[in-house]
């Protein structure tokens, strides 16, 4: 008697995907899903809103109200000067805001729940840069809105103002990846607004965004003259009320360009150590 010897071949095992890799469309609708839930925190804590609607009109009312006078000589005059000013320093002073937003969620663990879940690491931090982006959007509406109620009129056209909001949105995306920077590296939301308001107010004082740049001493005007602030200043400007707004906008994007080469690489390392 013979025996027949039967050999059975198991089926091949599938090659598993590796656990981190998320498509593209994957990490855009994680993106947006951590986007909205930023957003949606306002309406679990409207202070954030007020914080964004009222700081701006204070700011508005208190250097046309307070200073116009003093500095051109009538209000209606300041306020045509001032408010391009005020709508760089806002969105600038706002970016802040992003800063303590990843702070905040990093040292109360909410990064480390996050990482729990099958989303791309970048989900978070692309998340809420697209977030404060809205909000970036909402406080220049608004403040240009207030300034019109004031007398402040856009002297160009609907396509310079829609410029200036595309430039203002663009140079504060990129300077908000300094700002995201020390958001990383500081230990607590007070150190990152103690940090980055001492960075944000001397470039933001020291430029053409709230006074004439030639009423400066001459040492301090030299730094105003290659200050970004300063050209970004004059570009939103010149976009809403006249002037020569080519050099000033390119050297705002180059200036951007530069924030973001130098900024991002080194953000997105400290965010991927920390989390």
């Amino acid at each position: 008697m013979t025996a027949v010897t039967t050999t059975t071949t198991a089926a091949p095992t599938p090659t598993p995907t590796p656990a981190g890799r998320v498509s593209p469309l994957a990490t855009l609708r994680q993106t947006m899903t951590l986007a909205w839930r930023s957003l949606v925190q306002i309406k679990h804590n409207p202070w954030e809103l007020l914080d964004l609607s009222i700081q701006p009109i204070m700011f508005l009312l208190l250097f046309t109200y307070v200073f116009g006078g003093a500095i051109s000589g009538s209000t209606g005059d300041y306020l045509q000067f001032a408010l391009p000013g005020l709508l760089v320093q806002n969105a600038l002073f706002y970016t802040l805001s992003t800063a303590i937003g990843l702070n905040t969620d990093i040292t109360k663990g909410v990064f480390d729940r996050l990482r729990s879940l099958p989303i791309a690491r970048t989900a978070p931090l692309s998340g809420r840069i697209l977030a404060d982006t809205a909000k970036q959007v909402w406080a220049f509406a608004l403040l240009v809105g207030f300034g019109m109620v004031l007398g402040f009129r856009v002297e160009t056209s609907p396509l310079g103002l829609l410029g200036a909001l595309a430039l203002l949105v663009v140079v504060a995306l990129a300077m908000s990846w300094m700002s995201v920077l020390i958001g990383l590296k500081a230990s607590s939301p007070e150190k990152v607004q103690m940090i980055a308001f001492s960075t944000m107010m001397p470039l933001t004082f020291t430029s053409s965004a709230l006074v004439p740049s030639q009423t400066f001493p001459g040492w301090l005007e030299a730094w105003s003259d290659i200050n970004p602030v300063t050209h970004l200043a004059d570009a939103i400007r010149g976009l809403l009320i006249g002037g020569d707004v080519a050099e000033a906008t390119m050297i705002s994007l180059l200036w951007a360009a530069g924030f973001a080469v130098v900024f991002a690489p080194l953000a997105i390392r400290a965010f991927r150590s920390r989390v």
